[in-house]
């Protein structure tokens, strides 16, 4: 009798092994994670990003989820501060035992949180930044699909400064690894053209002035800056040196590359130039499949959709791809095992093929060029690669 009740508890065991790997999967569910700034200078973006990966898992719940399972979302403020998103990763993997975290927002908090996430073999998942400490170095918890913000400074800079003859570049970037990514794309760029940065300066990440800043560049007569900035930053040291005559080409990374910018800081803005991949999602785009989204978008949440709705979205929707691939036994290992061989083909937003193996665990190296003309973001390059 002792050796059967002995075996009838194997099972038990058994599952409570397996209840333990699959943290965050139930027969009928999937918790998906994501930290966002819903409270500090970014917190347009982190509404975007939660509003675009929500319609996504609406979309897919409403057909019945992946092999049964439907996907909840569970969301945390970060705030922008990396001391929040530990806070933030803590609970939604240690208290809310969620699966994957998926589009966490910014550089500095992703680094700050993924340790805590680690510990619980929890994925960081396609987080919504492009620095290159997303894919490196080389961890199987990591994915990321964004070109870099240094690939694409280092790309796009020595085209641009060619293309318009410039001869003086500044940089101003935020005092964080984001504008250490940026600052160091443009050095590394420069640097093909036997070129240097004439003259650098940076702010600390939440700054309102950069009158400061903008004198510095201006004193140098520099002809061409490149932005280290994301939203106000952009908007502020541009608005601050039209104010001032001060007309240099102005060139970001995709972090400004939002709608936000035309239309917070008006007419100054035009003529920026960023790096980007997918197409601004216009209510009255010429395409009729971006067209049909974004209008989707507005009528459930009520607002138009920017770039970062786009980013929420795609991150979801390649979850799902890979959840599908896995099978019905959802693991961290089925799923890396799914991931290491996915393909996502070009969609309507115009972004490139991402691809996935075991040793290239970013996406997409690609990227192009848009500038603002009359309020508004047109693409003016096609895709180029390092």
């Amino acid at each position: 009798m002792a050796l059967k009740h002995a075996l009838a508890l194997v099972p038990c065991a058994l599952l409570a092994t397996l209840s333990i790997a699959q943290q965050g999967v139930t027969k009928t569910e999937i918790l998906v994670g994501t930290i966002q700034d819903m409270s500090g200078p970014l917190a347009a973006f982190g509404k975007q990003a939660r509003f675009g990966m929500q319609l996504r898992i609406d979309e897919l719940n409403e057909q019945g989820g992946v092999h049964g399972r439907k996907l909840k979302l569970l969301l945390e403020d970060s705030g922008y501060d990396p001391k929040k998103a530990v806070l933030g990763a803590q609970k939604l993997v240690n208290q809310d035992k969620i699966f994957i975290m998926a589009g966490h927002v910014g550089t500095a908090q992703n680094n700050a949180a993924m340790p805590v996430q680690f510990e619980k073999n929890v994925i960081n998942f396609l987080p919504i930044t492009a620095a290159r400490d997303m894919y490196e170095p080389f961890h199987r918890l990591k994915y990321s699909f964004a070109v870099t913000y240094y690939d694409q400074i280092r790309t796009a800079l020595p085209k641009l400064v060619k293309e318009k003859n410039a001869k003086r570049i500044c940089t101003i970037y935020q005092d964080d690894d984001f504008g250490l990514e940026v600052q160091r794309g443009a050095e590394a760029g420069l640097k093909t053209i036997n070129m240097e940065v004439a003259e650098k300066t940076s702010f600390k990440r939440g700054a309102t002035d950069f009158s400061s800043q903008v004198a510095k560049m201006k004193g140098a007569n520099c002809d061409m800056v490149v932005l280290g900035t994301i939203i106000r930053e952009t908007i502020g040291t541009i608005g601050e040196s039209r104010k001032t005559g001060f007309n240099p080409i102005f060139l970001s990374a995709n972090a400004a590359y939002t709608d936000l910018i035309p239309k917070l800081g008006g007419k100054a803005m035009d003529g920026m130039y960023s790096t980007m991949t997918v197409q601004h999602p216009y209510l009255d785009e010429s395409s009729q499949p971006i067209r049909f989204w974004a209008n989707k978008y507005k009528t459930k949440f009520n607002e138009d959709p920017g770039v970062v709705s786009i980013y929420g979205y795609q991150i979801i929707d390649t979850f799902i791809r890979a959840a599908q691939k896995a099978g019905p036994t959802l693991t961290t290992d089925s799923f890396i095992k799914a991931m290491d061989s996915l393909t996502v083909p070009p969609d309507i937003f115009g972004s490139s093929e991402i691809t996935f193996t075991a040793t290239k665990r970013l996406g997409t190296d690609a990227s192009r060029m848009s500038q603002i003309q009359d309020g508004r973001w047109r693409v003016i390059s096609e895709y180029v690669k390092p």
